[in-house]
């Protein structure tokens, strides 16, 4: 609280004036999210506040009295050490569009999860019940199959509607769509369903508990995908990176979020290395170890990278082109993971050139990259 913080900031003040220090430099191990509030409010009176990774404090901890042991009074010291010697950086905290946006992208991660988690305990309840769902129903988490355990949750009462019955859920919920030709198939597997029926109550209030919840958590997830959206063209070149075919709102949006002010980045490789896409090698003498990416950094920013590159070899040509280039070539060809890899870290590079200088993608210039690698590998 505010005379927690204050009580530190007067004992900080107090030892460097004992000393005749003139900056104070607070050194935080973020394990947590417990710093936000004290680094936040610690820069607003004048304190620099630095951050020492979390690895580097359990690496170190031999070297200071040759002990693993670690405890509330070494790990100060072990983190002072650390700053002293200038092993730390300097906390990033978003301000503006960038701070919603990144609380909304792990608000919607979170709601992702949960709504996980309620398809796979229906997934559970329906085996029990009706094992055969799976035939019966296209979609678990779909429109038709929602609105109509909403109501008949259990086989006795599928077959008890009939088609008509069906068929009437699904037009009072104005839904329009191939599912009404399963029609047929739902009663007749309800009909002949070997689930269980003991208990059957209970079991219908679990599967409407958990069909509300992935109606809620479907919901809120599209509202605040709306939002992120909204917020995401906020952003200065923004609508030049969704212009490229395969990035949506939804990736680009987090791909800003945890990226947050292009401003604060002078060249992509400091980009790659917080995203934890940097490549890194083990090699000693005549032994050559395995080049790897480091994954180290913010795994979120990882994450959307990958699957912004998935996104676009499956809709973009260009970059369809690019991944069979990398996973055909004579030499060196790349397995399909490792050339998904290579495409997020091109993508990577190409959002910091469209945010840093205004452009738009082009699929030419970048193909050009493919043309020398070819005509060098011709030479040899």
């Amino acid at each position: 609280n505010a005379d927690g913080f204050l009580g530190v900031l007067k004992w900080a003040l107090l030892i460097a004036a004992q000393y005749g220090k003139t900056q104070i430099v607070l050194g935080l191990e973020p394990t947590g999210h417990y710093w936000f509030t004290l680094a936040a409010w610690m820069l607003m009176h004048g304190v620099s506040v630095v951050q020492v990774n979390p690895y580097a404090v359990k690496q170190t901890k031999e070297v200071e009295d040759n002990s693993q042991a670690k405890d509330d009074r070494k790990d100060p010291k072990l983190i002072a050490n650390l700053v002293k010697d200038g092993n730390y950086g300097v906390p990033y905290i978003p301000a503006d569009e960038y701070a919603t946006m990144r609380v909304l992208s792990g608000l919607r991660d979170q709601k992702k999860e949960e709504l996980g988690r309620a398809i796979n305990r229906l997934h559970r309840e329906l085996t029990i019940v009706f094992p055969e769902y799976k035939v019966a129903f296209s979609r678990i988490d779909g429109p038709f199959t929602l609105s109509l355990l909403s109501q008949a949750s259990i086989p006795s009462e599928l077959a008890a509607l009939g088609e008509e019955g069906i068929r009437k859920i699904w037009h009072d919920r104005k839904l329009k769509g191939a599912g009404y030709r399963r029609v047929t198939e739902i009663v007749r597997q309800a009909s002949n369903s070997v689930g269980l029926t003991e208990g059957s109550d209970a079991h219908k209030r679990c599967i409407q508990s958990h069909v509300a919840d992935i109606e809620r958590l479907t919901k809120e997830i599209a509202e605040i995908e709306t939002e992120l959206a909204a917020k995401c063209l906020e952003i200065p070149n923004a609508e030049n990176i969704m212009e490229i075919p395969g990035l949506g709102a939804t990736i680009t949006a987090g791909i800003l979020a945890e990226m947050g002010d292009i401003d604060r980045f002078d060249d992509v490789k400091e980009l790659q290395k917080l995203s934890g896409l940097g490549l890194v090698a083990c090699s000693s003498g005549k032994h050559k170890g395995q080049t790897k990416i480091s994954h180290r950094g913010r795994k979120r920013l990882r994450y959307w990278l990958y699957q912004g590159a998935m996104s676009v070899v499956a809709h973009n040509e260009t970059f369809q082109q690019l991944h069979v280039y990398y996973t055909t070539r004579a030499v060196n060809p790349l397995k399909k993971m490792q050339s998904l890899i290579v495409i997020a870290c091109k993508l990577l590079r190409i959002i910091f050139a469209i945010l840093k200088k205004g452009i738009r993608f082009d699929a030419e210039r970048m193909m050009k990259d493919i043309v020398r690698a070819d005509s060098a590998e011709a030479t040899a």
